[in-house]
């Protein structure tokens, strides 16, 4: 088969992810945030999509929750740096901010062939790149709006970049070291560890063309000031939403999540140790173990296979496969794991892992064929080929008609978020109350976190949404909104009743109908 011819096939495995992603996104995540990590993406990219980087605290900041949007010296802010939630605002300036998440699943669907077409063969990145449309841990960040199919994508960007950087005829070496640069400074603004574990493998083959003479040493420095751009613009960020630089919007939220172990890492007493942090990865590997390829807990099967094909292939190669397990590593530091959306802090691994196991398809069958020769079989086709075939056929189909759909599943409606939750506000009666305050009586932050898409971070739009805390805080909060209706709301029986609470002297200062905005514009 021509190049082009797989080229072809690799562009329509990407244009499938693209649609694949979106589908997910409409059917399975109905559109909106459902993890507290989405909800704070969302909020802050609603922010940066109309030119701002903070809002003005609102009063009683504790009924007007956002989960991981922090309230410091009287602004509102994500805890998160800000790459992803940049990247998502501007899907957001386009009317298309379901689409990001999809439009990046593609581009890494196409870099993985790209990738291993380059550091293997155009024949395994074209199954690596197959391997991954059937990956439900794929799947399940394609349709998401979590971050990490961005740092996928930047991190593929630098891989293939330094790989042109090479041997590129058209373009001088320098348009690929920007390339890379910029791919640094996107990875740090958007997950600073994960960009340590992406690029560390790489730093001993940068080293290694240095000592060669294959890269004159001004080119490592070039590098080497953007990577110490993208800290400075970290650090930057830190001081413009705090003050200080060096304090962590993590910790303003949860003073213990931090990085490390022993006291005042994690809300344990003792701290994180490492006995807590083998449980987290141990679980974390188990899960993953399933959702890689969905072949239940098997899906590493080809994965030795490939360490033993990955012997003949270039140093690159090697960095590339490395990213997985360091990832795991560096995350022992960290005193929370993940599972809901499989183990995902080790994500940025998946190019490595679906060409290893591509890999190990390929060592199995040429095994297979080496084995026909010293036996002296000669046919049209290789029955080796036919059975290494066939039992990854079997893999794929019971993965599909099985477990992906299974854990697909799983996701829907998550945490009872769902746009069916938005119904009673969309009915036509109710709109006569409109500008109204809702309070959301609920003991779950989820009922009320459903809702939180329907208002904007200034607290202008037609309903807006409080977290019922009590008759106190309730009657504050109404005093604070005197221009709105003020009425009261039951997730669990649907109902939504007129508030007959007092209106108490407001906190802070009195908003009318348009909310927030005027007061940041305001502002002495």
């Amino acid at each position: 088969m021509k190049l082009r011819s797989f080229d072809a096939l690799a562009l329509a495995l990407a244009l499938g992810a693209v649609l694949g992603g979106y589908l997910v996104a409409y059917r399975i995540f109905d559109r909106i945030p459902h993890l507290e990590d989405e909800v704070a993406y969302w909020w802050q990219a609603q922010v940066f999509a109309e030119g701002e980087i903070t809002v003005p605290s609102p009063p009683e900041p504790k009924s007007f929750l956002v989960p991981f949007v922090v309230d410091y010296q009287g602004h509102r802010f994500s805890k998160y740096p800000p790459g992803w939630s940049a990247l998502l605002a501007l899907g957001m300036a386009l009317g298309m901010p379901f689409w990001v998440n999809p439009l990046l699943a593609g581009a890494a669907v196409w870099l993985t062939y790209k990738l291993g077409a380059r550091l293997w063969s155009p024949r395994i990145g074209l199954l690596a790149a197959s391997l991954t449309l059937t990956s439900p841990f794929f799947w399940l960040h394609a349709g998401s709006l979590l971050s990490h199919m961005a740092t996928l994508v930047g991190f593929g960007l630098w891989v293939w970049a330094f790989l042109k950087a090479d041997a590129s005829p058209r373009l001088p070496r320098w348009a690929f070291l920007t390339l890379m640069g910029a791919a640094t400074v996107g990875l740090v603004l958007t997950r600073p560890w994960t960009a340590v574990g992406l690029l560390l493998p790489f730093l001993p083959l940068l080293l290694h063309r240095w000592g060669k003479g294959q890269w004159p040493m001004r080119a490592l420095v070039y590098l080497g000031l953007w990577a110490v751009l993208a800290a400075m613009l970290l650090l930057g960020w830190q001081k413009i939403l705090t003050g200080n630089p060096l304090l962590n919007p993590y910790t303003l939220w949860w003073p213990y999540d931090r990085l490390g172990f022993g006291p005042g890492h994690g809300p344990n007493p003792e701290g994180h140790t490492l006995h807590q942090a083998w449980i987290n990865t141990r679980f974390s590997l188990r899960v993953g173990a399933a959702d890689l390829f969905g072949w239940f807990t098997v899906s590493w099967l080809f994965l030795p296979l490939g360490l033993l094909d990955l012997l003949r292939r270039p140093g690159t190669a090697w960095a590339l496969v490395a990213v997985a397990p360091l990832l795991a590593v560096l995350y022992l530091a960290y005193w929370v794991g993940a599972w809901l959306f499989g183990p995902r802090y080790y994500f940025e691994g998946l190019y490595g892992l679906t060409l290893l196991t591509a890999g190990g398809v390929a060592w199995l069958a040429r095994q297979g064929n080496r084995l026909e020769g010293r036996l002296g079989w000669s046919r049209a086709w290789s029955p080796a080929r036919v059975l290494v075939g066939t039992l990854l056929g079997v893999l794929v189909v019971l993965n599909l008609w099985g477990y992906l759909p299974q854990r697909l599943a799983m996701m829907q409606n998550l945490y009872g978020f769902s746009r069916r939750a938005w119904e009673p506000f969309l009915v036509e009666e109710h709109r006569a109350w409109q500008p109204a305050l809702v309070l959301v009586d609920t003991p779950r932050w989820m009922p009320y976190g459903a809702l939180l898409p329907l208002q904007d971070p200034w607290l202008t739009t037609p309903w807006i949404f409080a977290w019922s805390r009590g008759t106190g805080p309730d009657a504050r909060v109404a005093g604070c909104f005197p221009h709105r209706t003020v009425l009261r709301y039951r997730p669990e029986t649907r109902r939504l009743t007129l508030w007959n609470g007092p209106r108490r002297p407001c906190p802070g200062p009195v908003l009318g109908p348009e909310g927030l905005w005027s007061l940041e514009r305001d502002a002495p």
